[in-house]
């Protein structure tokens, strides 16, 4: 009896392990919403967002999300784009806005989250771990 409890706990143990490197399909329309993406002006004053507080920071802001736009495509586009290639991608281009965190106001922080959101619709992926809320708020409220 007890082998049989073992043999189950460690199929559970490996299928739980198998969890974190969730495959997923790109879709078919995604490298054109990525070229929209990178090619439209960011940072500019619509819906509730009042447009950037510091007119020098929009090329620096610009090029970082679009960094990040450029690295969620070249997964799509691999031949293995999994939920953790994604999430360490998201990782990395929060990163990137380290060193002009403190100079970006409440809006621009959000315009950049709502940014990760719009690449996130792109590829189709659901969630980003709470990184963008530790991020915007510097710790994650959950």
């Amino acid at each position: 009896m007890t082998r049989y409890i073992k043999i189950s706990v460690l199929f559970l143990t490996l299928s739980a392990c198998g969890q974190n490197v969730t495959e997923m399909k790109t879709p078919e329309n995604a490298n054109e919403k990525f070229a929209e993406f990178i090619a439209k002006k960011k940072f500019l004053t619509e819906n509730y967002y009042p447009g950037i507080a510091d007119e020098k920071m929009q090329p620096i802001l610009t090029k970082k999300i679009n960094s990040v736009a450029f690295d969620l495509k070249s997964i799509a586009e691999s031949e293995n784009p999994t939920d953790k290639k994604y999430q360490e991608k998201i990782k990395i281009g929060l990163s990137r806005f380290a060193d002009v965190y403190m100079e970006m106001d409440t809006e621009d922080r959000e315009r950049v989250c709502t940014y990760f959101e719009q690449l996130m619709d792109i590829i189709e992926l659901e969630s980003s771990n709470r990184q963008l809320n530790k991020f915007m708020y510097g710790f994650d409220p959950n």
